[in-house]
């Protein structure tokens, strides 16, 4: 992804929009699939194993509850503009709720998702692996 998002920008023609006009369920729709890629990335260029392996091990880092507590470990590192997007997806009413999480702990994650989103959008791929990695840490990939 070398390219990354600028690429796409300009492959389909897309243009930037105001970054406040997303509602947050948005954000958190986006952040998800950007947060469940980078994990697979990780684990898939860690090594060649069967993909139920590679399955289970993301769906461990990717459930509601891992990402609540990623958000406890990150949030003290969020400048004031990323923990207002953070609680903007937490405070979100979302229609829907992860089957095996607690309230708490799905808003949470919507949250962390919405702050992946607006990250990625924002092109800032790097804050969002320093977030990544401060969250889960590298023992647990």
């Amino acid at each position: 992804m070398e390219k990354g998002i600028t690429y796409l920008k300009e492959q389909f023609h897309l243009e930037d929009k105001d970054m406040r006009s997303y509602s947050p369920l948005t954000l958190a729709y986006i952040g998800d699939g950007v947060y469940e890629l980078v994990i697979r990335t990780i684990l898939v260029k860690r090594g060649n194993c069967p993909v139920n392996q590679l399955h289970k091990k993301a769906s461990s880092l990717v459930k509601a509850s891992a990402q609540s507590s990623m958000m406890e470990i990150i949030e003290p590192l969020l400048t004031e503009e990323e923990h207002s997007v953070y609680k903007r997806g937490r405070n979100a009413h979302s229609p829907t709720m992860a089957k095996h999480a607690t309230m708490a702990d799905y808003r949470r994650a919507t949250g962390f998702e919405a702050l992946i989103g607006y990250l990625y959008l924002k092109e800032d791929f790097d804050r969002i692996i320093e977030l990544v990695r401060a969250g889960i840490g590298e023992d647990q990939l």
